[in-house]
């Protein structure tokens, strides 16, 4: 009798937890506003592409599309050559963020899981590097591709970006979280390598992880700008960036055609994002669980 008694208050918290309520009606408003507002300019940047200059002097804002897309889709490439700056900005991206989740998968893997002498202060510096601004290294670095031959081409941009701080940094916490020190030992008590530990082991945990680094780091490639500018010649080897950057050049500014190639510059980012949307959120969700 004094169990049920007991039993019963006990639920009667659980019911009322603020935990398991569910989200009122101003709860939604807020989201659906926050969502319409994050939105809304990324559908107009769409909008505008789609309509003539006149759209842009117009008092009232034209939210439904026109009949002008592939009109000012062929202006772009006619005045840049687009195509060029596309492929060059997926062999960059891609190139760079392939390598950099491996790489820092790797030296994550090794902070995290691997004893040996002078871990710490590597890490520290590793750590340290990171708080440098990028423009301190440009004019070493250039003097760096100038004595490479790398000036003017591809391997310039995209060398000095296969690894960074950030990314070593965010892989060594996810194999601290995700890897068991239990699973590791196992391995090699099974006569796995160190590698094969990490290829079948820590690899397929913390893939979440990778994903959202994945993503980062293709976009942060795909809309550089600044070194691309100095290492390459935007006329001959252009990336998206720079070809934007060269709609944009002259005494007055075309904004239809500037946020066409906008428009054009974003679909691969969007793509990336589908894609990796499932192990992005299940990145998130599987941090939220542990903390």
């Amino acid at each position: 009798m004094s169990t049920t008694a007991t039993a019963r208050p006990e639920r009667l918290k659980q019911q009322t937890s603020p935990l398991s309520r569910r989200p009122g009606f101003l709860t939604y408003a807020v989201l659906i506003a926050a969502l319409l507002a994050s939105v809304f300019p990324l559908y107009y940047s769409f909008v505008v592409p789609t309509r003539d200059n006149s759209v842009i002097g117009d008092s009232a804002l034209s939210l439904t599309p026109g009949g002008h897309l592939f009109e000012n889709i062929h202006r772009v490439f006619d005045k840049v050559d687009f195509w060029l700056a596309i492929r060059n900005s997926l062999i960059i991206s891609t190139t760079v963020t392939v390598c950099c989740v491996l790489l820092a998968s790797l030296a994550g893997f090794a902070f995290a899981k691997l004893p040996f002498r002078g871990r710490g202060a590597l890490f520290l510096i590793v750590v340290i590097t990171a708080m440098l601004p990028t423009q301190l290294g440009v004019v070493p670095l250039y003097m760096l591709m100038g004595h490479l031959g790398w000036i003017a081409t591809l391997p310039a941009v995209i060398g000095p970006a296969l690894v960074s701080a950030f990314a070593v940094f965010w892989m060594r916490q996810a194999c601290e979280e995700s890897v068991p020190y239990e699973l590791v030992e196992a391995a090699r008590i099974d006569g796995c390598s160190t590698l094969g530990t990490f290829w079948h082991v820590a690899l397929p945990a913390i893939r979440p992880q990778a994903s959202v680094l994945a993503m980062f780091t293709f976009m942060g490639a795909w809309n550089d700008f600044m070194w691309p500018l100095i290492v390459l010649d935007p006329s001959e080897s252009p990336t998206v960036q720079t070809a934007l950057s060269s709609l944009a050049a002259g005494y007055s500014l075309d904004y239809t055609l500037i946020l066409s190639g906008a428009a054009l510059g974003v679909l691969p980012l969007i793509v990336i994002f589908i894609l990796l949307s499932r192990q992005i959120v299940a990145g998130v969700m599987q941090g939220a669980v542990k903390g």
